[in-house]
């Protein structure tokens, strides 16, 4: 059975769930507990990943970018652009040298409601979201990677499919991601019959999203 390694930030914790179960007995699904964060955080974990989860991992499916372009108190983003694509190119060099074996998939950073943010405390933007993602893809097809439209699909999700301003763990949210990123890796993992779809909701609190 192939196995598939998710990595990212709490986005990714809404999802990672419902695809271990809706995969199960098709591909053996493994993530790390702690959020990838920013990418110069997920830089730094991926070698304990790779320590944590030293069996061949055929698939890795990750994300990284809500919280570089995060503003707290009407400031620049946590990460500079350009930075933030000095990152994802450290990354994924990363990943090709730890992971020299696996198929590589990048998930876009997701929309958010930006009027249930607080933009003087603690906002994202959609433009500066949709900047972000277009410098990650340019940096990661350069690698062969893959991409997965994370963010296409939360554009067409309706305001109810949020449990807050940044977030899906709603019913609707949990399937319409999880049953994106099944179907953004199926073809990598040999696996050609349709998924029934399982869901476990993401129930615990978010902190330092």
């Amino acid at each position: 059975m192939k196995k598939l390694l998710l990595l990212g930030d709490s986005i990714r914790g809404g999802y990672a769930m419902s695809v271990k179960a809706s995969l199960e007995g098709k591909a053996e699904v493994v993530y790390p507990t702690d959020s990838g964060r920013f990418a110069a955080y997920t830089l730094r974990m991926i070698s304990d990943v790779r320590n944590e989860f030293k069996e061949n991992i055929d698939v890795i499916h990750w994300n990284a970018g809500l919280w570089d372009c995060l503003r707290q108190f009407e400031e620049e983003p946590n990460t500079p652009i350009e930075m933030y694509e000095y990152f994802i190119d450290r990354i994924c060099q990363r990943m090709r040298m730890l992971f020299p074996e696996s198929t590589i998939v990048f998930a876009t950073s997701t929309k958010v409601l930006e009027e249930r943010l607080n933009k003087k405390v603690f906002c994202r933007y959609n433009a500066e979201i949709d900047a972000y993602n277009e410098v990650a893809v340019k940096v990661v097809k350069k690698y062969g990677f893959f991409v997965d439209d994370l963010n296409a699909v939360s554009k067409e999700l309706p305001k109810e499919a949020h449990s807050d301003g940044v977030h899906y763990y709603t019913s609707m949210g949990t399937k319409a991601f999880t049953m994106q990123v099944i179907n953004s890796v199926k073809p990598h993992l040999g696996i050609e019959e349709d998924i029934e779809y399982k869901e476990v909701l993401h129930k615990s609190a978010v902190h330092g999203f």
